[in-house]
Protein backbone atom coordinates (compact mmCIF):
# COMPACT_ATOMS: atom_id res chain seq x y z
CA UNK A 1 0.00 0.00 0.00
CA UNK A 2 1.03 3.60 -1.35
CA UNK A 3 0.34 5.00 2.72
CA UNK A 4 2.29 2.30 4.45
CA UNK A 5 5.49 3.00 2.43
CA UNK A 6 5.19 6.75 2.85
CA UNK A 7 5.09 6.38 6.91
CA UNK A 8 7.04 3.43 6.63
CA UNK A 9 9.71 6.35 4.99
CA UNK A 10 9.23 8.71 7.74
CA UNK A 11 9.88 6.13 10.09
CA UNK A 12 13.43 5.54 8.06
CA UNK A 13 13.81 9.07 8.46
CA UNK A 14 14.03 9.49 12.20
CA UNK A 15 15.56 6.78 12.56
CA UNK A 16 18.64 7.81 10.66
CA UNK A 17 18.61 11.00 13.10
CA UNK A 18 21.53 10.11 15.39
CA UNK A 19 19.28 12.26 18.27
CA UNK A 20 15.76 10.64 17.71
CA UNK A 21 18.03 7.16 17.52
CA UNK A 22 19.75 7.19 20.76
CA UNK A 23 16.12 8.25 22.51
CA UNK A 24 14.36 5.66 21.08
CA UNK A 25 17.66 3.05 22.02
CA UNK A 26 17.20 4.13 25.52
CA UNK A 27 13.61 3.73 25.88
CA UNK A 28 13.77 -0.13 23.95
CA UNK A 29 16.35 -0.32 26.98
CA UNK A 30 14.35 0.55 30.05
CA UNK A 31 11.60 -2.10 28.93
CA UNK A 32 14.24 -4.79 28.66
CA UNK A 33 15.57 -3.88 31.99
CA UNK A 34 11.97 -3.94 33.27
CA UNK A 35 11.01 -7.01 31.77
CA UNK A 36 13.74 -8.41 34.52
CA UNK A 37 12.52 -6.47 37.40
CA UNK A 38 10.32 -8.29 39.71
CA UNK A 39 6.22 -9.11 40.11
CA UNK A 40 5.94 -5.63 41.95
CA UNK A 41 7.89 -3.13 39.93
CA UNK A 42 5.34 -4.74 37.05
CA UNK A 43 2.38 -3.33 39.16
CA UNK A 44 3.32 -0.26 39.28
CA UNK A 45 3.89 -0.04 36.03
CA UNK A 46 0.38 -1.22 35.55
CA UNK A 47 -0.82 1.63 37.70
CA UNK A 48 1.06 4.09 35.63
CA UNK A 49 -0.69 2.57 32.34
CA UNK A 50 -3.79 2.97 34.51
CA UNK A 51 -3.88 6.67 35.22
CA UNK A 52 -2.19 7.39 31.46
CA UNK A 53 -5.73 6.01 30.02
CA UNK A 54 -7.54 9.39 28.97
CA UNK A 55 -4.87 11.69 30.18
CA UNK A 56 -1.27 11.69 29.37
CA UNK A 57 1.79 9.88 29.80
CA UNK A 58 3.43 13.07 31.92
CA UNK A 59 0.46 12.73 34.12
CA UNK A 60 0.54 9.14 34.71
CA UNK A 61 4.25 9.53 35.87
CA UNK A 62 3.72 12.11 37.74
CA UNK A 63 0.21 10.48 40.19
CA UNK A 64 2.69 7.06 39.81
CA UNK A 65 5.56 9.19 41.51
CA UNK A 66 3.68 11.08 44.34
CA UNK A 67 1.94 7.57 45.03
CA UNK A 68 5.23 5.87 45.68
CA UNK A 69 6.49 9.17 48.07
CA UNK A 70 3.26 8.65 49.93
CA UNK A 71 3.93 4.51 49.66
CA UNK A 72 0.26 4.69 48.65
CA UNK A 73 0.67 2.31 45.25
CA UNK A 74 0.18 -0.56 47.70
CA UNK A 75 -0.86 0.63 51.01
CA UNK A 76 -3.14 3.36 50.70
CA UNK A 77 -6.82 3.32 51.01
CA UNK A 78 -8.91 4.31 47.81
CA UNK A 79 -9.36 7.60 49.54
CA UNK A 80 -5.82 8.14 49.68
CA UNK A 81 -5.13 6.74 46.31
CA UNK A 82 -7.56 9.61 44.88
CA UNK A 83 -6.39 12.27 46.95
CA UNK A 84 -3.32 12.24 45.85
CA UNK A 85 -4.23 12.14 42.37
CA UNK A 86 -6.53 15.09 42.71
CA UNK A 87 -3.38 16.70 44.19
CA UNK A 88 -1.76 16.09 40.88
CA UNK A 89 -4.55 17.43 39.08
CA UNK A 90 -5.57 14.21 37.42
CA UNK A 91 -9.43 14.26 36.00
CA UNK A 92 -10.43 10.93 37.09
CA UNK A 93 -9.32 10.35 40.82
CA UNK A 94 -12.05 8.88 42.46
CA UNK A 95 -12.22 6.24 39.21
CA UNK A 96 -8.60 5.63 38.83
CA UNK A 97 -8.09 5.08 42.50
CA UNK A 98 -10.69 2.81 42.54
CA UNK A 99 -9.28 0.54 40.07
CA UNK A 100 -5.81 0.84 41.68
CA UNK A 101 -7.21 -0.49 44.51
CA UNK A 102 -9.10 -3.23 42.91
CA UNK A 103 -5.97 -4.38 40.84
CA UNK A 104 -4.07 -4.87 44.49
CA UNK A 105 -4.80 -8.50 44.06
CA UNK A 106 -2.51 -9.24 41.48
CA UNK A 107 0.42 -7.48 41.91
CA UNK A 108 2.82 -10.66 44.12
CA UNK A 109 1.15 -12.67 41.02
CA UNK A 110 1.34 -9.99 37.97
CA UNK A 111 4.53 -11.58 36.35
CA UNK A 112 4.04 -15.03 36.56
CA UNK A 113 0.62 -14.40 35.50
CA UNK A 114 1.61 -12.67 31.91
CA UNK A 115 4.83 -14.77 31.46
CA UNK A 116 2.95 -18.13 32.16
CA UNK A 117 0.66 -17.15 28.38
CA UNK A 118 2.29 -18.46 25.65
CA UNK A 119 2.40 -14.81 23.86
CA UNK A 120 1.64 -11.60 24.32
CA UNK A 121 -2.10 -12.05 22.32
CA UNK A 122 -3.38 -13.93 25.31
CA UNK A 123 -1.72 -12.22 28.23
CA UNK A 124 -3.44 -9.17 26.82
CA UNK A 125 -6.54 -11.16 26.80
CA UNK A 126 -6.65 -11.69 30.33
CA UNK A 127 -5.14 -8.31 31.37
CA UNK A 128 -8.42 -6.71 29.54
CA UNK A 129 -10.69 -8.93 30.92
CA UNK A 130 -9.07 -9.30 34.27
CA UNK A 131 -8.12 -5.55 35.39
CA UNK A 132 -10.98 -2.83 35.80
CA UNK A 133 -10.34 0.01 33.77
CA UNK A 134 -7.78 -1.73 31.19
CA UNK A 135 -8.79 -1.28 27.62
CA UNK A 136 -6.81 -2.68 24.85
CA UNK A 137 -4.73 0.12 24.18
CA UNK A 138 -3.85 0.31 28.24
CA UNK A 139 -3.11 -3.47 28.17
CA UNK A 140 -1.03 -3.12 25.36
CA UNK A 141 0.14 -0.43 26.83
CA UNK A 142 1.56 -2.43 29.95
CA UNK A 143 2.63 -5.39 27.96
CA UNK A 144 5.06 -3.14 25.63
CA UNK A 145 6.15 -0.92 28.63
CA UNK A 146 7.60 -4.82 30.37
CA UNK A 147 9.48 -5.51 26.91
CA UNK A 148 6.63 -7.34 25.05
CA UNK A 149 7.66 -5.42 22.13
CA UNK A 150 5.46 -7.73 19.32
CA UNK A 151 1.78 -4.86 20.45
CA UNK A 152 1.04 -1.55 18.84
CA UNK A 153 -0.46 1.41 21.67
CA UNK A 154 -3.39 2.80 19.44
CA UNK A 155 -3.22 5.92 21.41
CA UNK A 156 -4.63 9.55 19.48
CA UNK A 157 -1.17 9.76 17.90
CA UNK A 158 -0.85 7.07 16.44
CA UNK A 159 -4.12 7.07 15.18
CA UNK A 160 -3.40 10.55 13.68
CA UNK A 161 -0.14 9.00 11.71
CA UNK A 162 -2.54 6.25 10.77
CA UNK A 163 -5.41 8.50 9.65
CA UNK A 164 -3.09 11.44 8.09
CA UNK A 165 -1.67 8.56 5.65
CA UNK A 166 -4.88 7.46 4.80
CA UNK A 167 -4.19 3.83 6.08
CA UNK A 168 -8.13 4.08 8.22
CA UNK A 169 -10.91 6.25 7.75
CA UNK A 170 -10.94 9.77 9.29
CA UNK A 171 -13.57 8.95 12.18
CA UNK A 172 -10.80 5.71 12.73
CA UNK A 173 -10.09 5.45 16.27
CA UNK A 174 -13.44 6.66 18.04
CA UNK A 175 -14.61 4.33 20.53
CA UNK A 176 -12.02 1.44 19.03
CA UNK A 177 -13.78 -2.27 19.13
CA UNK A 178 -11.48 -5.14 19.82
CA UNK A 179 -12.09 -6.35 16.07
CA UNK A 180 -11.15 -2.44 15.03
CA UNK A 181 -8.23 -2.39 17.41
CA UNK A 182 -6.81 -5.56 15.82
CA UNK A 183 -7.66 -4.81 12.28
CA UNK A 184 -5.62 -1.60 12.69
CA UNK A 185 -3.06 -3.39 14.67
CA UNK A 186 -2.36 -5.21 11.28
CA UNK A 187 -1.98 -2.27 9.12
CA UNK A 188 0.72 -1.52 11.67
CA UNK A 189 2.20 -4.82 11.65
CA UNK A 190 2.30 -4.96 7.61
CA UNK A 191 4.34 -1.15 8.31
CA UNK A 192 6.86 -2.87 11.10
CA UNK A 193 7.55 -6.25 8.75
CA UNK A 194 8.65 -3.64 6.13
CA UNK A 195 10.82 -1.47 8.42
CA UNK A 196 12.37 -5.06 9.79
CA UNK A 197 11.66 -3.39 13.05
CA UNK A 198 9.19 -4.61 16.40
CA UNK A 199 5.48 -2.79 16.43
CA UNK A 200 6.54 -1.47 20.01
CA UNK A 201 9.67 0.27 18.73
CA UNK A 202 8.13 1.48 15.50
CA UNK A 203 5.45 3.01 17.97
CA UNK A 204 8.16 5.35 19.58
CA UNK A 205 9.35 6.98 16.06
CA UNK A 206 5.52 7.03 15.11
CA UNK A 207 4.89 9.40 18.53
CA UNK A 208 7.78 11.31 18.28
CA UNK A 209 6.66 11.82 14.54
CA UNK A 210 3.75 13.86 16.20
CA UNK A 211 4.91 14.91 19.75
CA UNK A 212 8.94 15.62 19.30
CA UNK A 213 9.22 13.41 22.21
CA UNK A 214 9.87 9.60 23.06
CA UNK A 215 8.08 8.43 26.44
CA UNK A 216 6.79 5.58 27.66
Amino acid sequence: MEGIEALAEEVRRLESDPHVRRLVEEQIAEFMEMSKKDSFAWFVELVYCLLTAYSSAEMGQRCVDALQERGAILDGSAEEVAETLREQGHRFAGRRADYIVAARRLAPTLKATITGFGASPEAREWLVGDVKGLGWKEASHFLRNVGYLDVAILDRHILSNLREHGLIPDSGGKGLTKRRYLEYERVLGRMADRLGMPLGKMDLYLWYRKTGKVLK
